[in-house]
Parts: structure tokens; C-alpha cells; sequence
């Protein structure tokens, strides 16, 4: 499939809109807030957001915007004044000018409270419009949860090859040596865990596939720095929202942090997408295509259970990200393109996925529109689960941000040189986050002995390998105390 095709075609419909189509250029801005306040509230309903006080940001800014008006009022009333003090003297009425002084002295008392309160009201209306979502797409279906997302398309169905009886990937795994938990914890704590031998070899056959298969679609290679600064973690959206998700550096996640106070990457957005921050793009330059290799620090907070056991769910996980910069006119095409790139991965493995569009109430803080892509993992049967058994664990999220981080970065490009700078649109898409991939293979690919085949894919990365075969135990632990064969 050709990276540029378009072949994602959304499948739901609903007889009514759920709110107000936009404009591909329309952003957050103060001024989109206060200008079309239905919209933005149409799309907190969609996302059922109740945490936005929509009715306090616009009193707050219609109490700004007349605090400003005074302000002007008040200074061209004492400028009035003061050209009057000379004349007034030179006239020789010292009483006037007197009374002209006090008056002038007055108002500049006046004028600096109503400065001091617009200020304060400035500050508070920044920080409360950096946790407004961003405004849905209008093709982003109704729904509550992942539940409600709508299914686009799915792959390698319908003559799939799983085992009958699977093996879940946590048990062969230490079954085969090849995971290790207990060690994990012992060095780093709970959601750690340790790839060895043709586990780890298999993760970075994976990682080099992966970066392969991206360069072939027209992407340049970032090795961005692992800390990100909090200026930056805010330009993606990450701060102030999920701060408690993060792994802070020198500090609780949850106290006061500075612009250049340091975190654990959460993902290569964040640097990636930064990296051009505050810049001016020439037309010339976009599309723009940058592909990054991470390893990934999440928090994951009160996350826990079967659904999470094993490396499903963990604090640290390799993931290699795509990030585009595009024209504002082209992001609803290349978000489509994006999820063909990201898919390529999955076809090329022969692994089965889904795509689905996800519903407003699941949909991500910064992003006006995204699709998931899942793979079938098939070990352990979960709710919302295909017919087929197992469950779908996401692989990658495509997501259109439109102006919505360009904003907050201060991203734009220049149409032509004459013109003035606009915003472009970001998107990104993990291609893939490695875990869930190491998941799916463990699971599909298992024998009845209990190896693995490796997908032939990857076996140019492996030396020609076709199977894992497992390793023997390390230590007197897996012998018995006091004893080694």
C-alpha cells in the first residue's frame, strides 16, 4: 500500500450533528473561545468534559476585556490632564495646576489597580484555557468509552493462524527465559521488567524493522533527547493535564514546576514536536516527516489487574514515533495516509488488527481526531474482545492535532516569503509502541512445543533465526537452594 493512499473511510453515521463543523484553521485562541462559546461547548459535550468551567473562562474574559477598557479610558483621561498641568501654569493659575496634578496622581493609582486586576485575570485565563481540550473534529462519532469507538476496517481475519489453546505472553515468556519480572522489580520496582537473550534481541529486531519500514515511506530519522522541559511538555499538551502521569526529574510530579524544569520522555511527540518550537517553517519545508526511536516513561497510576499483567501496561517501554508538520489544508488526507504508514508494520508481520475511529468521550485532551490501531492478542479473553477470543491491545494512536499544539508551541510556516506566518498542522502516530507487538507475537506466533516462530519479516534481523527456543535459568534459584546442575 502506497503511503500517500488514503484507504481509511470512517463506517459510522448518526442522523444528527453533534456539534458545529469547523473550520480547518480554527484554534483555542482567547478569541475562538469567546467567538464561538456554543462550539466549544458542543465539544466538551461530545467528550463528556465536565472538568471545564466554559462559564467562568468567558465572565473571566469579558471582565478582562473591561478592565482593559477602562484602563485605556482612564490613561487617556490623565493624558488629558497632564498636557493641561503646563499650560495651566504658564497661565499662572497654580491652584488649578495643583488640583490638575492631584487629579493625575488619582488616576494613576486607579489605573495601576485596574492593571494589577487585568493582569491577575490574564494569568488565570492562560492557565485555565490550557486545560480546554481541543475542539472535536466534526467526523469524531458520539460515544462515552472505547466501547462506543467506531470499527473502521480489520486485517488477516479471516484466515488467521493462532494457536487453539495460547499460551499467555507472561508465562511463555518466563517459561522461555526469555522475561523476566521478578528481576525487574528487584532492580527498578513494580511495571519493570527485564528482556533477555532472544527476548531482547527480538525487541530490537523489532525497533530496526520498524525505523526500516518508515524511512522507505519518506521519513527522517530524530534522535531527540530523553528529559523534555516542562515548556515543552506543555506545548504538546501533556502539561498541565496528565502531570500526575509523568516521571519528574528532581522533583514530585505534583509540586509547582518552572518552563525549564526537567521529565522523563512520555513519548517522542513531545520532543520531536518541540523541536521546531517557536520557529518560522517555510512552505518549501512541509510536508515535513520526522521518525524517533524511545525508550517511554509513564507513570501509569492506579492501573493494575489481569488486563495490565505482564508487559501490557508498564513505567518504561520502547516506541517508535512519527510526527508530521503539514499545510493546514492537507492534514485531513494525511491523517488517512498516516494510518496506512503505521499499518504497514502489522501487514508486514501478518498480524491481525482492527483500525477504529475513537468516539468523543475517549478521544485524546489535544486532539481533534484519531484513529487506534489495535492488535490481536489472543492468549487471554477480555470484554470488548473480538468474536474470535483474546482481546485488542492498541499498537498506535494517529491523531490529527490541527492547530491545537501549533499554538501552544508557537509552530507556524510562511505560505509564500511575502505573506505572513500562519500555523500548519501536527499529527503523529506511534509506529509502532514495542510491548503490545512483543505481546501479539508471543501469542500468535507460539508453537504447540512452546517456542515461537519468528515472523519471517524479521528474521533478516535475527541472523536468519526462525524460532525461539528458549534459555536455560541463571542463578541457584531455578535449581533449588544450594544446588546447580
Amino acid at each position: 500500500m502506497a503511503s500517500g493512499e488514503s484507504t481509511v473511510t470512517a463506517s459510522h453515521t448518526t442522523d444528527t450533528p453533534t456539534f458545529v463543523p469547523r473550520k480547518p484553521s480554527r484554534m483555542l485562541s482567547r478569541r475562538f473561545v469567546r467567538e464561538n462559546p456554543e462550539v466549544v461547548r458542543d465539544g466538551l459535550d461530545l467528550r463528556h468534559n465536565d472538568d471545564v468551567d466554559l462559564d467562568a473562562i468567558l465572565d473571566m474574559d469579558e471582565e478582562w476585556r473591561d478592565l482593559k477598557a477602562e484602563g485605556d479610558d482612564l490613561r487617556h483621561r490623565r493624558n488629558e490632564i497632564s498636557s493641561r498641568i503646563g499650560e495651566l501654569k504658564q497661565e499662572g493659575k497654580d491652584d488649578e495646576a495643583q488640583e490638575a496634578i492631584d487629579r493625575s496622581q488619582e488616576l494613576k493609582a486607579e489605573i495601576e489597580r485596574v492593571e494589577e486586576r487585568a493582569d491577575e485575570l490574564d494569568d488565570e485565563l492562560t492557565e485555565r484555557l490550557l486545560e480546554v481540550p481541543n475542539v472535536p473534529h466534526a467526523d469524531v462519532p458520539p460515544g462515552e468509552d472505547e466501547s462506543d469507538n467506531a470499527e473502521v476496517r480489520r486485517e488477516f481475519f479471516e484466515d488467521h493462524d493462532a494457536p487453539a489453546d495460547p499460551i499467555p505472553h507472561y508465562d511463555l515468556g518466563e517459561d522461555l527465559n526469555i522475561l523476566n519480572f521478578e528481576r525487574g522489580a528487584k532492580v527498578s520496582g513494580g511495571g519493570f521488567y527485564f528482556l533477555e537473550g532472544d527476548g531482547a534481541r527480538l525487541e530490537h529486531a523489532l525497533i530496526q524493522f520498524m525505523l526500516d519500514i518508515h524511512r522507505e515511506q519518506g521519513y527522517t530519522d530524530v534522535f531527540p533527547p530523553v528529559p523534555v522541559s516542562s515548556r515543552s511538555m506543555r506545548g504538546t499538551g501533556q502539561l498541565p493535564k496528565f502531570n500526575e502521569d509523568a516521571y519528574r526529574v528532581g522533583g514530585a510530579e505534583h509540586d509547582d514546576y518552572d518552563d525549564d524544569d526537567l521529565w522523563l520522555c512520555p513519548t517522542a511527540e513531545v520532543p520531536v514536536t518541540n523541536m521546531y518550537r517557536d520557529e518560522i517553517l517555510l512552505d518549501d519545508d512541509l510536508p515535513l516527516k520526522h521518525q524517533a526511536y524511545t525508550p517511554n516513561f509513564r507513570r501509569e497510576a492506579g492501573e493494575h489487574g489481569t488486563e495490565t499483567r505482564g508487559i501490557v501496561r508498564v513505567h518504561q517501554f520502547n516506541k517508535v514515533e512519527l510526527v508530521n508538520f503539514v499545510r493546514p489544508e492537507e492534514s485531513d488526507d494525511r491523517l488517512e495516509a498516516l494510518v496506512d504508514e503505521a499499518t504497514a508494520v502489522l501487514d508486514r508481520l501478518e498480524l491481525p488488527y482492527r483500525v477504529v475511529t475513537l468516539c468523543g468521550g475517549d478521544l485524546t485532551f489535544a486532539s481533534a481526531k484519531t484513529y487506534d490501531v489495535e492488535v490481536w492478542a489472543p492468549a487471554d479473553d477480555m470484554d470488548h474482545g473480538p468474536e474470535e477470543g483474546g482481546r485488542w491491545l492498541e499498537v498506535s494512536s494517529a491523531s490529527n492535532f490541527e492547530t491545537y499544539q501549533a499554538r501552544r508551541a508557537g509552530l507556524r510556516y510562511r505560505p509564500e516569503r511575502h505573506e505572513s506566518a500562519e500555523y500548519l498542522h501536527t499529527l503523529n502516530a506511534s509506529g509502532l509502541a514495542l510491548p503490545r507487538v512483543m505481546v501479539a507475537v508471543l501469542e500468535y506466533y507460539q508453537n504447540e512445543d512452546g517456542t515461537v516462530t519468528i515472523p519471517e519479516a524479521l528474521r533478516p534481523y535475527m541472523d536468519g533465526q526462525e524460532r525461539i527456543e528458549g534459555h536455560d535459568p541463571v542463578g541457584e534459584s531455578a535449581v533449588g537452594a544450594g544446588e546447580r546442575e
